[in-house]
């Protein structure tokens, strides 16, 4: 789906990561968002009220799209170099429960 500019033939700069407990790999310096969707994970997140599939829009850091969640934090992925080791997941979204408001 999206492919560098300058593509790279250097395997060293690479870094490994995981989405949601499957092995990925990128280019260091990549943002998250970059680099999960060069490995065509197209949502990251789903609305909590309708459950709907939501991805990058902007790729700017503007309009929240892009959540994702690291060490129980939720980051914008298009704002977020991917580095060694991390461990990124959808944000994980539930509805409240009947007759219990906050």
């Amino acid at each position: 789906m999206f492919d560098p500019i300058t593509p790279s033939t250097n395997t060293n700069g690479q870094v490994d990561f995981t989405f949601n407990g499957k092995n990925m790999s990128a280019a260091s310096g990549t943002t998250i968002a970059a680099a999960l969707l060069a490995a065509d994970q197209i949502w990251f997140r789903e609305t909590p009220i309708s459950g709907q599939q939501r991805g990058p829009f902007c790729m700017m850091g503007a309009c929240y799209d892009c959540l994702v969640q690291i060490d129980g934090v939720s980051v914008q992925a298009c704002m977020t170099p991917v580095t060694e080791g991390l461990q990124v997941n959808r944000v994980p979204f539930s509805l409240p429960k009947e007759g219990k408001r906050s």
